[in-house]
């Protein structure tokens, strides 16, 4: 009837959906002072990190980059904008495209950002690293299929 007769917490998919849960809380806390969604975090780091490639990504660039939803992409944008962290403007190379570049306080912001969360990640990751400290990475990289 089932492959887990233990029960769920045998299951793979019940114990990533719990590390899951509680990475998000731990990501949330992390931002939450910087008046940041992780949400608005990866897409404000996303184009902080793009921009310093010499990048200007359009928000369909952005949604692929992140992996994310176009529609949610676009809202986050709009938000980031409203607080003056992320600028959009006119595509030189096509009038129909809208670029977008952090602002100033928005590189100081993303800068704040990637460091609490690098330290969260650190301390959310460390008995996965501590156990087994070259598996990690390449398990992540497989099951995000990227």
């Amino acid at each position: 009837m089932t492959d887990f007769p233990e029960g769920p917490t045998t299951s793979p998919g019940f114990l990533l959906w719990h590390a899951t849960l509680r990475w998000q809380r731990a990501m949330a806390d992390a931002l939450t002072p910087l008046d940041l969604t992780h949400a608005q975090f990866v897409i404000l780091a996303s184009t902080w990190w793009l921009n310093g490639t010499d990048e200007r990504p359009n928000q369909a660039r952005l949604s692929e980059f992140t992996g994310s939803d176009a529609r949610m992409t676009s809202e986050v944008v709009r938000r980031l904008i409203a607080k003056g962290l992320i600028d959009r403007e006119q595509d030189p190379a096509d009038s129909r495209a809208k670029v977008l570049h952090v602002t100033e306080a928005g590189r100081a912001v993303a800068a704040s950002a990637i460091q609490s969360v690098e330290s969260a990640d650190t301390e959310f990751f460390t008995p996965a690293t501590a156990a087994a400290p070259d598996a990690l990475l390449p398990l992540l990289h497989a099951l995000s299929g990227r």
